[in-house]
């Protein structure tokens, strides 16, 4: 399975073909909708991305998240639920992942009054950093974060857009702790749940907003 490589059915973890059984279930989410965070912030959610056959490759089905973060009134509505979730005090800063992680996560940070710490692509930080590195399909992929980036025991809330095989996820989670914080909490938008990630996640808990 591939994580943000060639191909996506999802913008942020992803790049996979889908199989029969990953259509079907991407294909009843106008029906069958559910979400951590209940079925009308489901709605919300999945009212807002739009498909996007044979992108960027044929045989890919890509689950493009922008017109929620156009939509100002639907995407404060999802901050405010994923703080609502969590609670403004659970956390000290907030994780974003490469890239659109860093749309979510400035959100809730302002929201909040918390800062904001990226994690990036191997190569992006000017200073001295952790990485982690996860399995790609055809060779591996690596994550970055400052090795100051967290006072000892500072809590994290990572947040992200997709859910799909948990490689990046997992890769993140890993380099907040090894980093010196503590996760606090991981939410998501959207989780392609046929793909495993919220098992391989396992015990680390999972909030996503919609699951497919």
């Amino acid at each position: 399975m591939t994580e943000r490589s060639e191909g996506a059915v999802g913008p942020g973890e992803g790049a996979i073909r889908l199989g029969e059984a990953a259509a079907e279930a991407v294909a009843r989410a106008g029906t069958e909708l559910r979400g951590d965070s209940g079925p009308a912030m489901a709605r919300l959610v999945a009212s807002r991305v739009l498909d996007v056959p044979d992108f960027p490759k044929p045989d890919v089905l890509f689950k493009d998240l922008m017109p929620l973060f156009a939509d100002g009134v639907a995407f404060r509505a999802v901050v405010d639920g994923i703080v609502e979730h969590h609670g403004r005090d659970s956390f000290d800063v907030v994780v974003g992942i490469e890239a659109r992680g860093f749309v979510v996560a400035a959100a809730i940070a302002y929201a909040t009054g918390k800062g904001v710490v990226p994690v990036r692509k191997a190569g992006k930080l000017p200073r001295a950093a952790y990485a982690e590195s996860y399995a790609l399909e055809y060779g591996e992929a690596t994550l970055e974060v400052h090795q100051d980036a967290f006072t000892a025991g500072q809590r994290a809330l990572v947040v992200d857009d997709v859910l799909a095989t948990g490689g990046t996820a997992r890769a993140t989670l890993d380099l907040v702790e090894r980093a010196g914080g503590t996760v606090a909490g991981f939410t998501v938008l959207l989780e392609l749940s046929f793909l495993g990630g919220r098992e391989r996640l396992s015990p680390r808990g999972v909030h996503a907003l919609l699951t497919v």
